[in-house]
């Protein structure tokens, strides 16, 4: 696996913030399999049981507990670690949660993306950064065609608002310190993620599995809705490749510049399917119920979503390597799987074995980061 990304890992310091969470939990085992040293930046686990503590990540790496909006903690973290790379992924991830705390989503997504980016500001060494916000950061119109990294960016609820916002902060530190800077920045829009290990509430993935194992109907609150599914690896693969694209340009055949910009991160048009498909997929392999519980009274929540990653094919000859079944194969087989599970080491070697399939796909595809 060492070979994967170019060995751009192997053996450099890595600055990940959000480690703690699902998405995080993720990358910081594929890092670590890769060969970095890894320093992670987060607040305990909100959930349990939560990926971090199954994976055992608390003892693998340098585990700081902080908070993101704390800069003086932050700043001095981050250069004691002496980053080659760094990951930004702390947000408060919510859309629900977001109409219950909004500032504290705006503090956390926006100001937190400020305060990493202002400690880069003031570190001298090369350093490739990539910002991970969401493909929700763009004004949603409704529309049938898929969202491109040029379209305007918007939010009607707080967290898809937040992340507008932390774009533009992101794309103002950019223009305004980081030109003529050792550190690269870089900015990644992924569409919505599933995968084993997600325990959060109000995420249909985790609702399904909490339902499945009680042998209760899975509640469904908006079965129409049309989202860009993808596994976990298909974008944390995209995220690698860019720090990796930004840190050593040999690997793109674009232009600096051009990697130090926006990307979406996204999967094929085929899997971009409803809220009801998505769990009838999911019963073809945990058979079970569903039912209808939904609320004319509930926040709103965009209906119809789709992400555009022909720039990301384009410059990094990155593409989607799993299909629509292919990921929910792969998430409902690691829940089962980890029933039977009593260890980090067990935990561990299904989670290493997922980015190993996921590797042999995408290299049997041909696809620039495997080469």
């Amino acid at each position: 696996m060492n070979d994967a990304f170019g060995g751009a890992f192997r053996g450099k310091r890595v600055f990940l913030t959000g480690h703690t969470g699902f998405k995080g939990a993720w990358l910081a085992e594929w890092l670590l399999a890769l060969g970095a040293k890894v320093t992670g930046y987060s607040l305990p686990p909100n959930t349990r049981p939560s990926l971090f503590q199954q994976l055992g990540l608390g003892s693998r790496l340098k585990n700081i507990e902080a908070d993101i909006r704390h800069p003086e903690t932050l700043a001095k973290a981050l250069h004691t670690s002496k980053p080659d790379f760094v990951f930004h992924l702390a947000a408060q991830a919510l859309v629900r949660p977001s109409y219950e705390r909004p500032a504290e989503t705006f503090d956390v997504n926006a100001m937190g993306t400020a305060y990493v980016l202002d400690a880069l500001r003031r570190y001298g060494k090369p350093c490739a950064a990539v910002f991970v916000t969401t493909d929700k950061c763009y004004e949603n119109r409704e529309w049938v065609h898929a969202y491109r990294e040029e379209d305007k960016l918007g939010g009607h609820d707080p967290y898809s608002a937040s992340k507008a916002a932390a774009e533009i902060v992101i794309h103002s530190y950019r223009s305004s310190f980081f030109q003529n800077h050792p550190v690269k920045i870089a900015s990644a829009r992924a569409g919505n993620v599933l995968g084993g290990g997600d325990w959060a509430k109000d995420r249909i993935i985790p609702d399904c599995i909490r339902a499945l194992v009680k042998k209760q109907p899975i509640p469904v609150r908006n079965k129409t809705a049309t989202r860009p599914w993808q596994h976990v690896l298909e974008p944390l693969s995209g995220y690698l490749w860019l720090a990796a694209s930004l840190a050593n340009p040999k690997f793109s055949k674009s232009p600096p510049a051009d990697i130090a910009s926006a990307f979406n991160f996204g999967p094929g048009h085929e899997s971009n399917r409803t809220v009801a498909e998505l769990v009838a997929e999911v019963l073809k392999h945990w058979p079970g119920k569903w039912e209808d519980k939904s609320d004319p009274k509930a926040v709103h929540e965009a209906e119809l979503w789709q992400l555009a990653t022909d720039k990301a094919h384009a410059l990094l000859g990155w593409s989607p390597a799993w299909k629509f079944p292919d990921a929910i194969e792969n998430t409902v087989e690691w829940y089962r799987d980890s029933a039977a599970a009593r260890s980090a080491q067990e935990f561990q070697v299904q989670t290493i074995f997922q980015i190993n399939q996921y590797t042999e796909k995408a290299r049997s595809l041909g696809l620039a980061w495997t080469k």
